[in-house]
């Protein structure tokens, strides 16, 4: 496979990016948000199973609930796009054998030869955690699928910001989800950097690889 990006280029993204504080509220071109969209769905999680769901929300009206249970950040409603982050509840065998019957018919798999990575995933996840264990889990989850989805924009010269800045409660009853099966992890915010954000032309600080590398 052909690199769709080239090393300096990637750490170029990535030193560009920051946590962007003040939005324009211009909107991104639907191509490049189907794009960033697509990068959440191809998102990678433990064993597969993508414990979660990805609320776009897209109404302003709902948006200016948000920001007042959002720490009154003004990237909730300035930004082009707004992602919540939501983990599901409980992972139930269903949830395993949903997962693993698409596996099977994506892949013309025998499941007979798949039956004991099912049986792995239920031991490990359905019978192996309780509650409060799956839901820690498939909160881990949804950041892993949060930081492809920055590092996706980055690369493609989209600002984000990461809203942790929440409460997840009223997320939940703002956003209907009671009773759904999921409930509100985080948010992130996407769109581009409006040119008064004092924040954007600030130094990187982030600590020497010496202390945050070590090789064994």
């Amino acid at each position: 496979m052909t690199p769709a990006t080239q090393p300096a280029q990637l750490l170029t993204a990535l030193n560009w990016r920051y946590a962007t504080k003040a939005f324009d509220t211009k909107a991104l071109p639907a191509p490049l948000w189907e794009a960033l969209q697509e990068s959440l769905r191809l998102a990678p999680s433990s064993f597969g199973l993508q414990p979660w769901k990805f609320f776009v929300i897209a109404d302003p009206a709902v948006r200016a609930k948000l920001r007042p249970v959002s720490w009154n950040q003004s990237q909730i409603t300035d930004a082009s796009h707004l992602v919540v982050f939501a983990r599901r509840t409980e992972i139930t065998e269903d949830d395993v054998n949903t997962f693993f019957n698409q596996m099977v018919a994506d892949r013309q798999a025998d499941p007979a030869a798949l039956e004991p990575y099912r049986q792995m995933m239920i031991g490990g996840v359905v019978k192996g955690k309780d509650l409060a264990g799956q839901r820690e889990w498939a909160a881990r989850q949804c950041y892993i699928a949060l930081g492809q989805f920055m590092t996706s924009a980055a690369v493609l010269g989209v600002d984000t910001c990461a809203i942790e800045g929440l409460d997840p409660a009223k997320y939940d009853e703002i956003l209907g989800l009671a009773g759904s099966g999921y409930q509100t992890v985080v948010a992130c915010a996407a769109g581009y950097r409006s040119s008064e954000d004092k924040y954007a032309n600030l130094a990187k600080i982030r600590f020497p690889a010496a202390r945050v590398i070590s090789k064994v």
